[in-house]
Parts: structure tokens; C-alpha cells; sequence
């Protein structure tokens, strides 16, 4: 896998306990879901799920609000009870191996409350007491990157610092499990790129390592395996490869049109474009409009943009907006429901 750090930043080794850890874990899987389901009221959150996820894969849970990701998240890790279908976490089920797993996996929450007056070696050694083996303090506090901020209080740290603290506090335990629940969201790109690390560390010891995102490229980056949801159910799975390859091209085309010449100061709103024209070009494989704003997917960019030019001028019509980029999991993301992965 590329080095996901930025110039001059370090890459996290981790402390022997993390390095050893793969040679402790069996041969099952990791994570299986069958025709598992959950309602709420009238909502049905999850509706007959499957799911498997390999040891030591970095699995990825995508979906927008209300795709039933947050439940089926809550269900794995014991919080909530599913109303049909069976879970087996580490080949145990919750209903009877409940005080088994907490000793085997770790979570990593959206956003941690720790004591404010508490250091950051006390609040590790506090996490640690919790379990009946694991990772030495010291071997956290190190895997984490806060050596510097052995000594200083939670209420003074900044928020990757406390995302690390987090991840270190889900590690203490040494868990074959592990369960990340947006860990980047609202860092800024440094302190993402230090957790990016941290993560690829863990994957590279052999953890399994379930991850839910709202980055696109962070799925990209640390994922083995992605399932994207929607309406309860998975709606594609595969590697991040394979789901950009269902797009149909290489690239994105995106524009506007005007009715107008907008150098002139002719413009005069959106242009009614013939979708029939689009798609008859050569190297164009789909399109789709949002919000006026026009989305083709293409193979051979370098001869199909000139032919889109020309499609639109002999139409009448001008660019009032024009770019495009590579295909990525938020195209495919798009494609199949509509809607960016960051709409709330």
C-alpha cells in the first residue's frame, strides 16, 4: 500500500503487542451477519442483512443518514438487539458470549467523553483495568503517537489528539476486533493523515478492522472491502477498485450549459441539453444530471471532450462550468443513490 503521509511525517510503527497480534487470530470470520433485521416504529433500519468480513481485512461501512449503517454498526458491537436473522462476532454470538467479546474486541466511538482533569497516562491505565489481558501502557501510549503528551491533561489536548487517545484506549485491550466509527470526522487534514497512519499500522499487524466514513478517500485509502447501504440493505460490495470499475469509464465529465454566451453577457439561465446527443458520442458510457449540473462517464477523455464541445455548440448552447477527475467511490456512491455520501 502507498505511504499515506504527508512530506516529512513519520509512519506509526506499532508496539510490539499490535506486531505480534496476527499470529494470535483464528482462521473464521471475523464478522457474519444473516438475514439480520431491526425496526423502529415504522422505520425498517435493517432489512435482512448479510454481511461477512475476513480476519484481518479492512472493511469499510458506507451509507448516507438513515441508510441503516448506524444500527447495523450498534448490532455488531452488542449494543443493540436484532429482531431477526443471527450475528456471530469472532465466532461467538452476543447472547452468550457477551463478556467474552468485550475482552476481545475494541471501539472506537465518533466522539469520546474522557475525564478533563485526568492525564493521558491515567486515563489509559484506567481503560486498561478494564481487561484481563492486553498492551502495556507504555506500548499505547507509543502505537498512538502521544509519548509528548504522556503527562498532559485530556481537557488541554486537541481533537486529534483526543481522536488518538481514543484509538489508544480502544488498543489497550489488544482486540482482534476492532470498530472505528468515523475517527477522522472534523480533524483537520494533519491529524487525519496521523490517524490514516495509525490505522494502515493496524492493518499491517494483521488486525480486523471495521471502519464507517464519511471520506471517500480514506474508504479509498485503508480499505480492503467496501459495502455501500441504503434502506437497510447493501446495495454494492467490493474493493474500492472493483466499485469504481462499475462506473463505466475512467473519468468524470461534469459541466453546465447556458443558453447564451456568458463572455458576452448573453447568459440566460440553464440550456436544455439532448441527453440523446450526449450519449451517442463515442467513449460516453452513462449520464446523469443534478442540480443543472451534467455528469458524464467517459473512457478516452482526450477525444471525447472535443466531441462534447461540439455536440453543445451545435445545440446553441455555451459552458458555463466545466471540469473533470478520475472515477472515485463517490461517483459510484452517486450513481446508486442519488445523493453525495456528505448530504445531511
Amino acid at each position: 500500500m502507498a505511504d499515506l503521509t504527508a512530506s516529512g511525517e513519520r509512519n506509526a510503527v506499532p508496539a510490539p503487542g499490535i506486531a505480534n497480534a496476527a499470529s494470535q487470530l483464528g482462521s473464521g470470520p471475523s464478522l457474519l451477519l444473516r438475514g439480520v433485521c431491526k425496526a423502529f416504529a415504522d422505520v425498517q433500519a435493517v432489512d435482512g442483512l448479510d454481511l461477512e468480513v475476513a480476519r484481518g481485512e479492512c472493511f469499510g461501512l458506507l451509507g448516507p443518514n438513515g441508510a441503516g449503517k448506524t444500527t447495523t454498526i450498534e448490532i455488531c458491537e452488542g449494543l443493540t438487539v436484532p429482531e431477526a436473522g443471527s450475528v456471530q462476532v469472532l465466532g461467538l454470538n452476543w447472547s452468550t458470549g457477551a463478556d467474552e467479546l468485550r475482552q476481545r474486541i475494541g471501539i472506537q466511538l465518533q466522539e469520546t467523553q474522557f475525564p478533563d482533569k485526568l492525564t493521558v497516562e491515567e486515563t489509559l491505565r484506567l481503560f486498561r483495568s478494564f481487561f484481563k489481558r492486553g498492551i502495556s501502557v507504555d506500548e499505547s501510549i507509543e502505537t498512538a503517537q502521544l509519548e509528548e503528551k504522556r503527562r498532559s491533561r485530556v481537557g488541554g489536548l486537541s481533537g486529534g489528539q483526543k481522536q488518538r487517545l481514543a484509538m489508544a484506549c480502544a488498543l489497550v485491550g489488544d482486540p482482534e476486533l476492532l470498530y472505528l466509527d468515523e475517527p477522522t470526522t472534523g480533524l483537520d487534514p494533519q491529524a487525519r493523515r496521523h490517524l490514516w497512519d495509525l490505522v494502515d499500522g493496524l492493518k499491517q499487524a494483521g488486525r480486523t478492522i471495521i471502519l464507517t466514513t464519511h471520506y471517500m478517500e480514506e474508504a479509498e485509502r485503508l480499505c480492503d472491502r467496501v459495502a455501500i447501504m441504503d434502506h437497510g440493505r447493501v446495495i454494492a460490495l467490493g474493493t474500492p477498485q472493483q466499485l469504481i470499475g462499475t462506473v463505466g469509464g475512467e473519468d468524470i465529465v461534469e459541466f453546465a450549459v447556458s443558453s447564451g454566451d456568458p463572455a458576452a453577457g448573453q447568459d440566460r439561465g440553464h440550456g436544455v441539453v439532448d441527453p440523446a446527443l450526449l450519449t451517442a458520442i463515442p467513449g460516453v458510457q452513462s449520464h446523469r444530471v443534478d442540480a443543472g449540473l451534467h455528469q458524464l462517464s467517459v473512457s478516452e477523455l482526450h477525444l471525447v471532450v472535443p466531441r462534447i464541445f461540439a455536440a453543445l455548440t451545435s445545440q446553441g448552447l455555451h459552458l458555463s462550468e466545466f471540469r473533470t477527475h478520475s472515477a472515485t467511490l463517490e461517483d459510484v456512491f452517486v450513481g446508486l443513490t442519488g445523493r453525495n455520501l456528505r448530504d445531511e
